[in-house]
């Protein structure tokens, strides 16, 4: 324990430079050139992105602005990866919509909802730069794959048909409803109010989105399609026929302000347990983007490096006026293909947002709010996977039903959906503890090819008087009756026993309770008058059968590092007692 403080002492000040490891690649003039063009590239998408996130966040459109400036050059120069693209997101926009409905139903203003945003940003960078600091990056894989996955869909069927209002010209918000079936349904039953206008501007901009998407891949899509509908706009005069759009953006860059707002304990203690879930899924998902980018560049990664660049990203953007950010899978991928070598491609991202916020919010005004939609709309529509589902039931089928089960109740708790990760934690926990508990217990003898094997699923003879028995898993309380129970009865089904060998050689982890339960189960058997060896136990378990006593108990004699040394001893100590033939050459159960 005190070694491990003393070296996370010393490795705090690694955790706030890893930008040395590529400053000086800067020197050379076509990585700068690479970065920067990149830097332009993702701009050019991040823009407009950041501003049809924090709407889909139930935030002001310049507030994905400001999470777009500072955030994304301090998540480049703490974490990791070179090619990370840091900012609004689909998911976590999402989730910090529905952490601030129960604000919205309040009635409470637009700007004290967006205090709540920047504190509940704040909240989550402290979460993760602690996690990051503390080396405890390992807690995200309570997050499974199978989880992360059904999240995945479900949310990207929630923001998707959250948009739909916006693109027929309908008043309904999202977060106007305790249920998203309900939302739904108001909907369906408005679409006769649809406002033509606003829906010919909408499908023009998915359908130009599509296209180019399909047909120029290459080209910045979301650009040209914000360029083209704010121009359309302006020309006819969308505003004066009653459209909606993003309107007066304010110039100038965001100012330091600590997001500080009266609240009761009940509140506080909600918004603190929303941002670890929060804090939890954006970091999953960033780091599961660096990992794919990695896998290519091969390039070192650190868990706990990236936590602390993605806290502090969320931190800079909380006390900066903007909201909770992460890892873009679509921004990085572009990073990635443009050409990126180091982190700085995210800081000139950061500078020209920067220059848009000081110089060019002027032109924004008259963007349809329906655009911002349909890029929404097409953002989480990749996110939409039905085969990672179908594989992980491949795989195994306990994981299959975890997916389907977080993709429901993420469904059916919407837009609560922190209670939906948290059912398919619990359920993949409890799962895994069911696997656990019930672990390989089987009787081995020799095979064909010198090994030994499984003697019933290979169809081999055993000895009625001595039987070799592997355990396939750790020993702890839930699976140690398991064990005994499952020993015990094939003992009594053998009553000609002599000798019972047990291989340990998959038992990494042992507990108290599976160190009593082989003390009485050693006593058992010699009082039933039957031998027992204990063979290939690891160093780590036998220790601790010699601090425990049971290693004395059994006799260290007892013990053994191979299993032909268990049974060699047994046949020496007990003769012509026991048949160790099917042990030594290879027997069919039909000889």
């Amino acid at each position: 324990m005190g070694n491990w403080f003393v070296s996370l002492l010393g490795d705090w000040k690694e955790r706030f430079t890893p930008y040395r490891s590529w400053l000086g690649e800067l020197k050379n003039p076509e990585v700068l050139k690479a970065d920067a063009m990149a830097g332009l590239t993702v701009a050019l998408v991040l823009i407009p992105q950041s501003m049809a996130y924090a709407q889909l966040a139930g935030l002001p459109a310049y507030i994905g602005l400001y999470a777009s400036f500072l955030p994304v050059m301090v998540a480049a120069i703490f974490g990791s990866s070179r090619q990370l693209g840091t900012g609004p997101v689909a998911v976590v926009s999402l989730m910090s919509a529905a952490a601030m409905q129960p604000f919205a139903l309040q009635g409470l203003p637009i700007e004290a909802i967006v205090v709540y945003s920047a504190l509940l940003a704040l909240m989550i960078g402290i979460f993760q730069l602690s996690l990051g600091l503390l080396r405890l990056g390992i807690l995200v894989d309570f997050l499974s794959h199978p989880v992360v996955v059904g999240f995945t869909n479900a949310g990207a069927l929630i923001i998707a048909t959250s948009q739909v209002p916006k693109i027929f010209g309908l008043n309904i918000k999202a977060d106007q409803f305790d249920h998203s079936y309900e939302f739904w349904w108001a909907t369906i039953a408005a679409l006769p109010d649809t406002k033509v206008t606003t829906f010919v501007i909408g499908a023009f901009a998915l359908t130009t989105l599509m296209v180019l998407k399909k047909y120029a891949p290459r080209l910045p899509g979301v650009l040209i399609t914000v360029v083209l509908t704010t121009v359309l706009s302006w020309a006819v005069d969308y505003k004066g026929m009653g459209g909606s759009v993003i309107g007066t953006i304010p110039e100038g860059l965001p100012t330091f302000s600590l997001p500080f707002i009266e609240m009761d304990v009940k509140t506080f203690m909600s918004l603190a347990t929303t941002a670890v879930v929060i804090g939890l899924i954006g970091f999953v998902e960033a780091i599961s983007i660096a990992k794919a980018m990695a896998s290519q560049t091969r390039q070192r990664l650190s868990a706990n490096q990236e936590l602390v660049g993605q806290g502090l990203s969320n931190i800079t953007s909380g006390v900066f006026g903007g909201y909770a950010v992460s890892g873009s899978f679509s921004r990085s991928a572009v990073n990635f293909a443009a050409g990126a070598v180091t982190g700085f491609s995210s800081v000139v991202t950061g500078l020209l947002v920067a220059l848009t916020l000081l110089f060019l919010t002027p032109l924004l005004y008259h963007l349809p709010q329906a655009t911002l939609a349909a890029v929404i709309i097409m953002a989480v529509v990749n996110l939409v996977k039905i085969a990672p589902i179908k594989h992980a039931w491949k795989v195994e089928p306990h994981d299959g039903v975890v997916a389907v089960v977080t993709f429901f109740a993420t469904l059916a708790f919407a837009p609560h959906l922190d209670k939906g990760i948290l059912l398919g934690v619990v359920l993949s926990l409890g799962l895994f503890l069911y696997r656990t508990m019930s672990p390989n217990l089987v009787e081995v003898a020799r095979h064909e090819d010198g090994s030994m094997r499984d003697a019933q699923a290979h169809g081999l003879k055993t000895s009625d008087s001595i039987a070799v028995y592997r355990f396939d898993g750790d020993l702890y309380f839930a699976n140690t009756g398991y064990l005994e129970g499952k020993l015990l009865n094939n003992v009594a089904q053998k009553p000609n026993l002599k000798a019972l060998v047990l291989d340990m050689e998959s038992i990494d982890q042992i507990d108290s309770t599976g160190e009593e339960m082989l003390e009485k189960l050693a006593d058992r058997l010699k009082f039933a008058g039957i031998e027992f060896y204990i063979a290939r136990v690891k160093l780590r378990v036998y220790q601790a059968f010699q601090r425990s006593g049971l290693a004395q108990h059994i006799g260290e004699e007892r013990f053994f590092r191979e299993r032909k040394f268990a049974i060699q001893y047994a046949k020496e100590q007990l003769g012509d007692a026991i048949d160790i033939e099917p042990l030594q050459n290879f027997t069919p159960a039909k000889a």
